[in-house]
């Protein structure tokens, strides 16, 4: 006991007190460091937090349509970005149209939303849901909302020539988008050159290369200069199997490892694509293609899966 001050009596130490509160004290940092370890935040369900449909997201966003459309077009990019961060055998992209319908209700002249939910749409599976059919119905969309972007024209002009390999209906768009007001001057010339020689990879460059100089868009100029980059390893994938066949009709056989082919070839080591991943050789055929490990995988030529349309 502890003596109080003058005319009051003894007070109590309160041991037990201090002996709780370090025990607490010690389970909560036990509780952190377990929960450091493993513990996984909670995730809905549903990442949409249960809103599917864009008419009760703006009875419910209250006014405030662009700040729940800027809300969902995060959200948005992030189950995009995870979907393709997360194990492929279980990847799917089944929200990302719903998510990107909410946004472009809430905001129907959300720019980014529809230039940038588009090029998330027309990616290959796995890298993406590859459904460039949901791609050119959201710019058109953004199309009815704004009408005279010449820029979603564009975007559905590539589109059709890039993923589903339509070059009339590609330069159809590209001559719509061409004839708008402030459209670059290099558009209209583009759905002859389109209709001409639709389909080589000189008119595929020729494409990309006017994205890279014209746009201001980081994402889009670097989605630009990915294709251009897919165009070089497609060339040198070709250049590569025509080795492979000189190799083969010399030997009876085709090369069965690249060791086989450096030695034959003198080649100065195992071909890297151009993001500097080593291409892959079929023993059982000789040919040369796309390691699945690279960023470049799938080629446009490639004919992926679909996922099931969300």
């Amino acid at each position: 006991m502890i003596t109080g001050a003058a005319g009051v009596g003894p007070r109590p130490l309160n041991r037990h007190l201090y002996a709780a509160v370090a025990a607490l004290l010690a389970l909560s940092i036990g509780v952190q460091v377990v929960r450091d370890r493993g513990w996984q935040a909670y995730e809905p369900a549903n990442p949409l937090l249960w809103l599917r449909a864009g008419p009760m997201a703006r009875r419910l966003a209250l006014g405030f349509d662009n700040l729940a459309a800027d809300v969902y077009w995060m959200r948005a990019v992030v189950y995009y970005g995870g979907k393709r961060r997360g194990e492929e055998a279980g990847r799917n992209y089944d929200l990302l149209y719903p998510l990107l319908d909410l946004v472009t209700t809430l905001d129907p002249h959300f720019k980014m939303a529809y230039r940038f939910g588009a090029i998330f749409l027309t990616e290959a599976f796995p890298s993406g849901p590859g459904h460039p059919d949901l791609a050119v119905s959201l710019l058109q969309r953004g199309i009815a909302a704004d009408p005279g972007t010449w820029e979603y024209m564009q975007d559905i002009g590539f589109v059709y020539y890039w993923w589903l390999q339509d070059f009339t209906a590609a330069a159809e768009w590209f001559d719509k988008a061409g004839r708008q007001p402030g459209a670059p001057t290099w558009l209209k010339p583009l759905a002859a050159t389109t209709l001409a020689r639709g389909g080589d990879r000189v008119s595929s460059r020729f494409l990309w290369r006017q994205i890279v100089e014209s746009t201001d868009v980081d994402w889009l100029k670097t989605n630009a200069q990915l294709r251009l980059a897919q165009l070089d390893a497609m060339d040198e994938i070709d250049a590569l199997n025509q080795i492979v066949g000189r190799v083969t009709t010399r030997e009876g056989r085709p090369p069965r490892t690249w060791q086989q082919l450096v030695t034959s070839e003198r080649l100065r080591g195992v071909p890297v694509d151009p993001a500097g991943v080593a291409f892959t050789l079929d023993p059982a055929t000789g040919r040369i293609g796309l390691a699945r490990q690279s960023p470049l995988w799938p080629l446009p030529t490639d004919t992926p899966a679909l996922s099931p349309v969300p």
